[in-house]
């Protein structure tokens, strides 16, 4: 089936008010399409550069309808908008992603299910309702364990390293005694990503594996494409082309791998959206991640995937901001600020891209 194609001077509605609905706002800009944001939060980076803004809870309905009223097509900057929200609103104009993929991002345990589903590996797991299922898991996984909430973790928020069961109770107790996952310790030399976008049509498009290096459990560097990866890269671009299919979803879906040292690949987590290690495709892609889920919401064809030349991106944290004089006077550096106004310690605050 013909899908129709969103003429240019319509309106993207992007859920979701960071840096991430910021350039993919940017990016609709360069085609042609204007956007509206959604976002409960005041002072939202991507309101500035939007046509539209709608500061409203994710739950107030006559605002989601409203703002349906406005837009042509509806996409995520971040996946912890409520499943309900987009449920709603994909009744009303096209919403790419889809439901399904919020949810099953957003429940670390129905994630792991899914990717091992597709023909992942992942490391061995189990729910946690309390610390009696932490107390089995260290019998049975052996120690250290990684103890996660199933829900709103990143950046290493949302989770602890568990070495005996005198450390039991203080973890259960950091993570709110909250529904969790514990996970037994993976061995791994680096972690790299793959972001794959699927368009109306139903056609992929992977972008080439990166690898990427963390401070504090933060991205602070993402190297591109990842080196002396082998027949590994093409397992990793597949099984992220499986699973972004397998969620029959319009969009970009991020996968975070581990590479061990015996060679191969235990998945970590997903994300169906931009990702921060695909910010390097803004200068050293044919076709940047933000331009490709305007063009998957949009009903476009896919831009090409192709790396113009190997690039290293770095993130930019807290007080790093302030020299952004000293960046700007490197002319193989290419700057990209998000227009945050408070750099808190370990806060994404921009990043820059450089050829390696």
């Amino acid at each position: 089936m013909v899908q129709q194609m969103i003429p240019p001077g319509s309106v993207l509605g992007i859920l979701g008010g960071g840096q991430l609905g910021r350039m993919t706002a940017l990016a609709a800009a360069n085609l042609g399409y204007r956007t509206h944001i959604f976002a409960p939060e005041k002072d939202s980076p991507a309101s500035d550069v939007a046509w539209r803004f709608t500061c409203a809870d994710y739950n107030d309905q006559p605002a989601l309808e409203a703002f349906a009223a406005n837009v042509d097509s509806i996409t995520v900057e971040f996946e912890n908008v409520p499943e309900a929200a987009l449920t709603l609103l994909a009744e009303l104009k096209p919403a790419r992603p889809n439901a399904r993929a919020l949810a099953t991002a957003q429940d670390r345990l129905v994630e792991k299910k899914y990717l091992e589903s597709v023909g992942f590996k992942a490391a061995p797991f189990q729910a946690v309702d309390g610390p009696e299922d932490i107390l089995k898991a260290l019998d049975v996984f052996g120690s250290p364990i990684i103890l996660k909430t199933r829900r709103f973790g990143y950046d290493g928020k949302g989770q602890v390293k568990i070495t005996s069961s005198s450390d039991v109770k203080a973890a259960w107790a950091e993570l709110g005694q909250s529904p969790s996952i514990a996970e037994g310790f993976v061995n791994f030399t680096r972690e790299i990503s793959v972001i794959s976008a699927r368009d109306v049509m139903g056609k992929i498009k992977s972008y080439p594996a990166v690898e990427n290096r963390h401070e504090n459990h933060i991205l602070r560097q993402t190297i591109a494409p990842a080196a002396e990866l082998g027949k590994l890269a093409e397992e990793a671009e597949y099984l992220a082309s499986q699973a972004i299919e397998g969620l029959d979803m319009i969009g970009l879906l991020a996968i975070e791998m581990f590479v061990t040292e015996d060679h191969q690949l235990i998945v970590n987590e997903m994300a169906p959206r931009p990702h921060n290690s695909g910010h390097w495709t803004m200068d050293f892609a044919a076709t940047c991640q933000f331009e490709q889920l305007v063009r998957c919401a949009m009903g476009l064809p896919l831009g090409s995937t192709q790396i113009l030349r190997p690039a290293e991106m770095t993130n930019i944290l807290g007080d790093e901001v302030t020299e952004w004089p000293k960046l700007l006077a490197d002319p193989n550096v290419h700057l990209h600020l998000y227009g945050k106004t408070e750099a808190r310690t370990g806060r994404k605050m921009g990043h820059w891209n450089k050829a390696q």
